[in-house]
């Protein structure tokens, strides 16, 4: 048995063809993709966070309307740049989100991918320390959010408060427990997947990782996954771990699938270099459901995952998307014992 949810980029552009011409249009869709998806049975709605692009860059506000239009269907990033962020501020507005959808926040976070301008962060006004690289922000970034979310305080308070205080240090507002249990890394490493268990996180995989034996990529994935939850085991947390793929799975059911996605796409994995590091991307997915079904249940990554994200083209329109989620879970997900 596997969550299944969907994960949106988020895109919108002036494309005839597209049907999310604004962010305004991409924003909305989104709460009525997240409410479709949870009146069929889906577990989650996810979103990706790029800034300086024409893609979901915010996504407090939207997680929070969701959590407000929805009951039950967890709601999430993958993943929120931490080189971004300011830890303490972040702390307030996920803690909202997550009381605001009654416990289901579940928050991908990451060093991000390269971004649409050099060195974005700068703009938004943080900068490394003195021998610190953007990655090791990142980090330093997610550490202090992750030691907020606990909700210890460690503010001095005013001895003059406008407002009286409760004893002792305090904490920034609103906390919201159990947060901290659904925080998750998206770990691109061997390497970072063992720091994500050492900190005590869920682990988000995507089809993007380092490309460190050439072995198939998911074959590495899945290596990846065991050597996260072997750490894990080693460092003895009490509770168990979550880990999340993501893929694009597309089922060929009617001409209209045929139109959009019967030409093939990236079948095959590839290999790229990005930041100077030797990446590889995994395939995708694009058959009729029997056919789907034997190719994915080789796929070594998703077998090692609980959570499955499927990555969906956001600009075909809510009503499209809804249909192609609704595909997998009922003519695929069954077969494969997802479901």
């Amino acid at each position: 048995m596997k969550k299944i949810g969907f994960l949106s980029f988020g895109h919108w552009s002036s494309d005839p063809g597209s049907a999310a011409r604004s962010a305004q249009d991409v924003l909305l869709q989104s709460i009525d993709l997240a409410i479709a998806a949870e009146e069929m049975g889906a577990d989650g709605a996810y979103f990706r966070v790029h800034h300086f692009a024409r893609q979901l860059g915010s996504p407090f506000p939207l997680l929070s309307a969701i959590g407000a239009r929805t009951k039950s269907i967890e709601i999430g990033t993958a993943v929120i740049d931490m080189r971004y962020e300011n830890p303490l501020y972040m702390a307030e507005d996920a803690g909202a989100a997550d009381l605001i959808s009654q416990g289901r926040l579940q928050l991908g976070i990451s060093r991000g991918s390269p971004e649409q301008v050099i060195d974005g962060w700068r703009y938004f006004g943080y900068q490394p320390a003195v021998g610190e690289s953007d990655a090791d922000m990142a980090r330093r970034h997610a550490e202090v959010f992750l030691n907020v979310i606990e909700g210890k305080g460690f503010a001095e308070p005013n001895p003059r408060p406008m407002f009286p205080n409760p004893p002792g240090l305090l904490r920034p507002e609103p906390h919201s427990p159990g947060l901290r249990e659904r925080i998750w890394w998206g770990a691109s490493s061997n390497a970072t997947a063992k720091w994500a268990a050492t900190l005590g996180v869920n682990l988000q995989s995507s089809t993007l990782k380092d490309d460190e034996n050439g072995k198939p990529f998911h074959v590495q994935q899945a290596e990846q996954i065991r050597y996260f939850r072997d750490t894990w085991a080693e460092i003895g947390h009490e509770r168990a771990p979550r880990v999340s793929v993501s893929r694009s799975i597309f089922p060929l059911l009617s001409d209209q699938d045929r139109r959009y996605f019967g030409h093939g796409g990236k079948e095959q994995d590839q290999v790229g270099v990005i930041d100077k590091t030797r990446a590889i991307f995994g395939r995708g997915y694009t058959a009729e459901p029997d056919k789907l079904i034997d190719a994915l249940k080789d796929d070594e990554g998703i077998a090692e995952a609980d959570t499955l994200l499927l990555t969906i083209p956001n600009q075909l329109g809510v009503d499209y998307n809804a249909y192609l989620i609704e595909a997998i879970l009922k003519h695929v997900a069954p077969a494969l014992g997802w479901r």
